[in-house]
């Protein structure tokens, strides 16, 4: 159902991310003869791992204890909230989605235990939504090799999707690193000109894949590109080497943490830029928060902490209560979530949640691992959800939502100063999106129709 909004929908960033890390690199492959699709019994239905006459077992990995744990162990309680939702209205096609999450503490040796875990003893259908790229890159191959749909990862890599003959049963969900590069790079050579450009950088795919889409268009204007290491705290150098430099615009692609301590790098200088940060690292809340704690409260926190910085939004946040869609969680999580409140976090968890269950009911009755994947290929480009792009799948891509808008942050909400652009990896142009995906609101009764 899609019904366009008087006003565009809008977010605070941020969905995607939690307290310290969200790293980007792996690779791998498998061969092309399907593995064990369907657990190497060949049978679709009931029979298939994971599915029974009434239920579907899925599985996840998330940070729920330790450093990455704030902000991101949020994420699969939303999630877990959604499903509930939808068990309470019959489930999908009769079956109720069992969500079972394991603890990896952004570890990825502990991701590969606990998807273990998942796969052979919980002998789960589908890993969905496991968190970071780090952690993800280690059980990639064995997901793929054990035949396990590996839908929507939780972070921006482009290895998720960008290569489906490597990793044929995994797939992204947010939009990629590489087009918000492309999208900020062109917005501000296309309205700062003139701007001295310091990039600040988390050292892995996540800063190479964004540095990547950024010189496409300010290869001439960047002064200073400084990368930082996930874990080490002390950002002074390289924000002190951005000043030395006289960039007086930073592009930062990092996670919140980093926009803190940044933030508080750049005040102990007396340091000035224009900030434009990363929907990684934008949350307003979480970072004001951040702000106090690593100040021990010297520094002021709050929603208004991250006010007249840039940076991108890509699906509707707590910020828009009058959003349809951030209706329809607030209800979800009122009648199904957890203790404490709707958070972006768990808009985000609730938003591929919404997506996993529409690639259910695509994937028919007689359910099959190899048989969601082929669904997803064929209707994923077509899906509805809060998202404010179309998402990108297809047998040739399994990337996720194509574009994004431009916002300014005033008082912890997002203020539009573009319209949502929609691009893809390479040299493919950036354009308005005119799918009208923006203004896609939610049936009446929250749960998506079958195609």
């Amino acid at each position: 159902m899609r019904r366009r909004l008087h006003r565009p929908t809008t977010l605070v960033a941020a969905a995607t991310v939690g307290v310290l890390l969200l790293g980007a690199c792996g690779a791998g492959g498998r061969d092309d003869d399907g593995g064990g699709g369907d657990g190497g019994d060949g049978g679709g239905g009931a029979t298939a791992p994971g599915v029974t006459e009434d239920s579907i077992k899925i599985g996840a990995h998330f940070p729920l204890t330790g450093v990455a744990a704030p902000g991101y162990n949020e994420i699969p309680t939303g999630a877990k909230a959604y499903f509930d939702y939808v068990n309470a209205q019959g489930g999908v096609h009769g079956r109720q989605i069992e969500y079972v999450v394991r603890d990896d503490g952004y570890n990825p040796t502990n991701t590969s235990s606990v998807t273990n875990e998942l796969v052979l003893e919980e002998e789960i259908f589908a890993m969905v939504g496991g968190l970071g790229t780090p952690t993800h890159s280690a059980v990639v191959d064995f997901l793929n090799d054990e035949g396990v749909p590996d839908f929507f990862v939780s972070s921006g890599s482009l290895q998720w999707g960008d290569d489906p003959s490597a990793y044929p049963y995994t797939f992204g969900w947010q939009p990629d690193y590489e087009i918000e590069g492309k999208i900020i790079g062109q917005y501000v050579a296309e309205n700062m000109p003139d701007a001295k450009v310091g990039l600040f950088l988390q050292d892995d795919d996540f800063g190479d894949d964004a540095e990547k889409g950024v010189r496409q268009f300010l290869d001439d204007q960047v002064v200073a590109a400084e990368r930082y290491t996930s874990g080490n705290t002390d950002v002074g150098p390289q924000i002190a080497s951005l000043q030395a430099a006289g960039a007086d615009l930073v592009l930062s692609f990092n996670t919140p943490s980093y926009t803190a301590l940044s933030q508080l790098v750049a005040l102990k200088l007396g340091y000035e830029p224009q900030w434009f940060y990363t929907n990684v690292g934008s949350d307003a809340d979480l970072v004001g928060s951040l702000l106090s704690r690593f100040s021990e409260g010297a520094v002021e926190g709050g929603s208004s902490s991250l006010d007249g910085v840039m940076t991108t939004e890509y699906i509707p946040g707590v910020d828009q209560p009058d959003d349809p869609w951030v209706q329809l969680w607030q209800k979800v999580w009122d009648g199904h979530g957890e203790k404490g409140k709707l958070t972006n976090y768990r808009v985000y968890g609730m938003s591929h949640a919404y997506a996993f269950v529409q690639a259910l009911q695509a994937a028919g009755e007689d359910l099959t691992r190899d048989g969601i994947v082929e669904a997803m290929e064929e209707i994923g480009a077509d899906l509805e959800g809060p998202q404010l792009a179309p998402f990108r799948y297809s047998s040739d891509s399994h990337l996720g939502i194509s574009g994004m808008r431009v916002v300014e942050i005033r008082n912890g909400a997002g203020e539009d100063l573009t319209p949502v652009l929609v691009t893809d990896i390479g040299d493919a142009e950036i354009v308005e999106d005119d799918s009208g995906q923006d203004g896609d609101a939610p049936p009446e009764n929250g749960v998506p129709e079958a195609p």
